[in-house]
């Protein structure tokens, strides 16, 4: 991709999703990923409705008139992105690709970190990690951002979701919030994932395709494994091998949803023929209750 087209490619991001993390996003996010706590702001006069065990003695003691603490909420946190870059991330059969909505999907959510002020890192990964970005703050750290996902090429082609949560176990101490963008169609990350939901607020960001749920009965095909690059021919019209190739998708996403039950992280499921605004909309909402 060159120069001139990848600009372009940016600033149309840019325009969507800095547009919808402030209008649609912005209270509905800051609701959902709460600060580290409340911190002491000030000292004011008592008001009529104030609650009492707020009430500062010592200050009430000294001026002779009643006065209470003021508290609020410490706001910045860190937002850890990691997105799967492996070739089945580049498969979609309706209008954008799985790749296409990670980039959005992720965009939103370094938009809506920068409108409250958060930090914001990236881990790049595929069945290794490809690329980590330091977590900062700022417009043009979230521009870089969008500039290296619609242009990153990834070494390795498989998926490792155990990879990245083990590389952020490892790299990131303080607490964060972590959000993983994958088709998830890998296993064995439950060990990972448990220990990230220990430390981090961990929500997992399932996107899939309709053409990945159910094969067409259109005869045959030559299929090919974007992973491994392995080829070969399906007689999609066998009742018992569309059964295969469904039982195959259902066995992952199981061990999707188990997963995540199972360690106490949150979830969320995003078919690309569907808005993940709604989507994302819901589940902030929920988490927010």
């Amino acid at each position: 991709m060159d120069t001139n087209e990848l600009l372009k490619k940016v600033r149309k991001i840019e325009i969507k999703t800095k547009g919808l993390s402030k209008h649609i996003f912005s209270g509905e996010y800051h609701s959902a990923f709460k600060g580290r706590g409340m911190s002491f702001s000030e000292v004011r006069d008592y008001q009529y409705g104030d609650d009492v065990r707020n009430i500062d003695w010592n200050v009430t003691a000294r001026t002779g008139s009643p006065h209470v603490k003021i508290f609020e909420e410490e706001r910045e946190l860190t937002v850890m992105l990691l997105i799967d870059v492996s070739r089945s991330s580049f498969f979609g059969s309706v209008k954008q690709t799985k790749n296409e909505i990670n980039i959005e999907i992720a965009a939103v959510l370094a938009f809506s970190a920068l409108n409250n002020n958060d930090k914001v890192g990236v881990i790049f990964f595929s069945d290794k990690v490809e690329k980590f970005i330091p977590p900062k703050k700022g417009k043009q750290h979230v521009l870089r951002i969008i500039r290296e996902l619609l242009n990153f090429e990834a070494e390795d082609q498989g998926t490792n979701v155990g990879v990245a949560l083990e590389y952020l176990n490892s790299l990131i101490k303080k607490r964060c919030i972590c959000f993983v963008l994958s088709d998830f169609l890998s296993k064995n990350y439950e060990a990972p994932l448990r220990i990230a939901k220990r430390r981090h607020d961990v929500v997992g960001i399932h996107i899939i395709d309709p053409r990945e749920e159910v094969l067409p009965n259109v005869g045959l095909i030559r299929a090919v494994d974007s992973e491994t690059g392995a080829t070969r021919w399906i007689d999609s019209s066998r009742k018992k091998v569309r059964q295969q190739y469904s039982d195959w998708f259902q066995n992952n996403m199981n061990y999707f949803k188990d997963t995540f039950i199972k360690t106490g992280a949150d979830s969320v499921t995003i078919r690309t023929n569907e808005s993940y605004v709604n989507k994302l909309l819901e589940f902030f909402k929920r988490r927010s209750k």
